[in-house]
């Protein structure tokens, strides 16, 4: 764990947190933007130079790696600027109020950088305050930048009708465009195992261990359990990368895409990393390795580094500080309530106030994402009103003006076109009228069609917005990806407001009755199991029989860890120890009263 934080800012959606390292890092806290649209990554870079007198040159829209180059260009600049703005803060006096006070003030209370900020502010003698000053600015670390790339979206490009080579693919170019930027720092992989990526990351030295066996770009796999960080672990291993951290998150409990695990519950998954990740790494430290001699490199002599973090749902400091006390921990994500922190993120007044009224009623997980996994969304958001508007038209579908997400369907057309696209529901819902359906059967077909929406240009426009840089033809609608625990959180908050409640010395929840984030992913997982068993019954097979069944267990399994997890949450209170002892409870009867469909019944 590093001198600073205990805390990092996941990636949201692509506009939220685009610029987030630029407003954090430089106090010491970590955070990851989106390598997903280069098209605002130009934007960005060309209105940050703007601002600082720095000279723009826009990468050429016929340079054939224009999205690498972009995004090469982006990073090296916000590299340049958190760095710029870090020697400022180091250079300011520790006046009351001002940017070097702030840094130390919102450090977490236990580092041996928050004790002797502490020690100078009750020292008398000013050559001892003089000393410990000058070995606090010395010890002072920057967050860091890191990136996330979705291995799911590597669409193919063309070039006058020919496909491009692989490499020129999205997440191909991105990965690029990173491994080639002047950042120290890592690149998240999340959506799963992608073996053409993976192996793609081979091409570049920066991401395996120089001579002093240290790691310039860093492999961050993000998880939903552990048997898919051993295997991915594995693979990337036997190609000579080492993963230096695994990312796992709730695969309900989260913003965005929701990659929902077979029942596996957040406690266990924690509790098997935490048991295994000695044999992890020693696992993959062999086959690394192996791999590194067999590509003519040097054998290390110690495994490298290893941080397993955390992320999805967390609320309170108790909950906090049970992953870095009960699991070990190295660093806990907090992503979904730093969307009412303006001072971090980029949020427009409208959709600030559709997140910060939202309750638990409006937030969901909804079938609007294109690339066909479900996705948190909140009722009302302007993205969906701007939907319904055109389908009400008779106009269903996006013009499709990014077009990153043309990636698997070939229904209608030679080249893969985008499942919210104008052309591809035209087309579909073509195809449907030609069924002569029921009118029941006809509208279900038809939403289903319909549903899907442009997120890509909803979830940028926020940035555009908030920077003042939105063109005329791109829209206005956005898109909001919050996780569930948007409900609790009401008030907008400043950073350090943000920072104390992470660090349980202030309180920004609001009144609303808050079930323990481990309670909260159950339920969701209840609720999911419930919609898959129902949306089976007219397609059920054995394999899907054998799904349930084990879905079942995985909670049943579940809930008896978590009956035995209650004695170990020593910092909660008897009253929210039983409110959880309760709350478990009544789910278990849930669970047990849950029908699961055979071949027979059906």
């Amino acid at each position: 764990m590093g001198k600073t934080h205990t805390f990092q800012i996941p990636v949201m959606g692509i506009g939220f947190t685009i610029d987030t390292p630029f407003k954090v890092a430089p106090f010491g806290i970590s955070s990851v933007l989106s390598l997903g649209d280069d098209l605002l990554v130009e934007r960005m870079r060309e209105f940050y130079c703007k601002k600082f007198n720095i000279p723009f040159i826009e990468v050429a829209k016929d340079d054939l790696d224009r999205r690498a180059h972009r995004i090469t260009l982006y990073l090296n600049l916000m590299n340049r600027m958190v760095k710029n703005k870090f020697k400022e803060l180091k250079n300011a006096s520790f006046e009351k109020g001002s940017e070097l006070t702030k840094y130390f003030e919102m450090l977490p209370d236990f580092t041996e950088l928050k004790k002797e900020y502490k020690r100078m502010t009750e020292e008398s003698d000013s050559s001892v305050i003089e000393k410990i000053q000058q070995w606090l600015k010395d010890n002072m670390e920057v967050g860091a930048i890191d990136v996330n790339i979705m291995t799911k979206l590597d669409k193919a490009n063309f070039l006058k009708g020919e496909q491009l080579p692989q490499d020129m693919n999205d997440a191909h170019a991105a990965l690029r465009g990173f491994a080639k930027s002047d950042l120290t720092s890592g690149v998240v992989l999340s959506a799963g195992l992608s073996p053409r990526l993976y192996s793609y990351v081979s091409n570049f030295n920066e991401f395996f261990p120089d001579e002093n066996e240290q790691l310039n770009k860093k492999i961050i796999l993000k998880v939903s359990d552990y048997r898919s960080a051993l295997v991915q672990g594995k693979f990337l291993a036997k190609k000579g990368i080492w993963v230096a951290e695994y990312r796992v998150e709730s695969g309900l409990n989260c913003g965005g895409h929701a990659f929902a695990t077979d029942g596996f519950l957040m406690g266990p998954i924690l509790e098997e990393f935490k048991e295994k990740k000695a044999e992890l790494i020693e696992q993959v430290h062999e086959i690394l390795n192996n791999a590194l001699e067999g590509l003519g490199r040097k054998r290390l002599s110690k495994p490298l580094d290893l941080l397993v973090t955390a992320q999805g749902g967390v609320g309170t400091a108790n909950e906090h500080n049970l992953m870095l006390d009960n699991y070990n921990v190295d660093l806990v994500g907090w992503g979904t309530p730093f969307l009412l922190v303006p001072e971090a993120v980029n949020v427009d007044a409208e959709s600030f106030k559709i997140l910060s009224e939202a309750g638990v009623n409006e937030l969901y997980l909804s079938d609007i994402s294109p690339i066909g996994v479900p996705f948190n969304s909140i009722k009302g958001n302007t993205k969906d009103v701007e939907k319904e508007g055109k389908i009400t038209d008779g106009k269903p579908g996006s013009t499709c003006p990014s077009q990153f997400l043309k990636l698997y369907n070939t229904e209608f057309t030679k080249t893969p076109i985008c499942l919210a696209s104008r052309q591809y529901q035209k087309l579909k819902i073509v195809e449907l009228e030609a069924q002569n359906l029921t009118t029941d059967e006809h509208k279900k077909a038809y939403d289903k069609i319909t549903v899907k929406s442009c997120i890509c240009a909803g979830l940028v426009m926020t940035a555009y917005s908030e920077n003042d840089l939105l063109k005329r033809s791109d829209g206005v609608g956005v898109s909001l990806c919050p996780g569930p625990n948007m409900a609790y959180f009401s008030k907008e908050s400043t950073l350090h407001e943000m920072v104390d409640h992470i660090y349980g010395r202030a309180n920004v929840l609001n009144d609303t009755d808050r079930p323990h984030m481990f309670i909260k992913e159950l339920g969701m997982y209840i609720d999911y199991l419930n919609k898959e068993i129902d949306e089976s019954l007219e397609t059920l097979n054995k394999k899907r029989v054998k799904y349930f069944e084990g879905f079942k267990a995985n909670l049943n399994s579940g809930i008896e860890y978590y009956e035995n997890l209650i004695s170990d949450m020593k910092e909660e209170s008897d009253a929210i120890k039983l409110k959880f002892s309760e709350e478990l409870a009544a789910y278990k009867v849930v669970v047990a009263q849950i029908v699961l469909p055979t071949l027979e019944t059906v």
